[in-house]
């Protein structure tokens, strides 16, 4: 699990965007450190999510948002009949593939992030049955709404693994820096 936003680029308004985002990536990353697939994909909390879900779930989303802004189609359709399928796993998908894939996705934000002229440029999202009018949107609104999203689940997270196994947030960090918590 590498940090994408290099140390130097953090005095920019991208690079400090795109680090904000990394950081609220690494909470939903640290939440799944050391678990089983099994442990990852359960439900131990009166919530349906789980933290494999979780981590499917953001990784879809950003990919999602990013290929809006680029003019592309998601790389996967949700609609009413399968949208219960981005919080769970589902056939041979596993918490480690999700990882994997969620890091090219982080890879492409960053890369296309920095790509864009400005971050005043903007995107057309179309009118949806989850968006009600058709709108233009800033790459710099773009990458807020990341952080915003990717936030409020790393919350959930923190919430589900402490339900789990009682870890909490700050036993994670020591347990990613392999160091223990007393």
């Amino acid at each position: 699990m590498v940090a994408h936003v290099s140390a130097e680029a953090h005095g920019d308004e991208r690079g400090a965007l795109l680090s904000f985002l990394d950081e609220q990536r690494g909470g939903i990353r640290r939440a799944v450190l050391g678990l089983t697939d099994e442990q990852a994909a359960s439900r131990p909390s009166a919530s349906e999510l789980s933290l494999a879900g979780l981590v499917k779930h953001v990784a879809e989303i950003e990919q999602g948002w990013i290929a809006r802004a680029k003019k592309e189609a998601p790389a996967v359709h949700r609609d009413e009949s399968n949208w219960h399928e981005c919080f769970q796993l589902v056939g041979d998908e596993t918490l480690e593939s999700q990882l994997a894939y969620w890091e090219k996705v982080a890879a492409e934000t960053e890369a296309f992030i920095r790509s864009v002229p400005s971050l005043d440029d903007t995107f057309l999202l179309e009118k949806t049955s989850w968006n009600p009018k058709d709108e233009w949107l800033s790459m710099r609104w773009l990458c807020l709404h990341l952080i915003r999203e990717t936030a409020r689940h790393a919350g959930h997270a923190d919430i589900i693994r402490e339900s789990l196994d009682g870890k909490t947030a700050f036993e994670l960090v020591a347990l990613e820096q392999g160091a223990s918590w007393s």
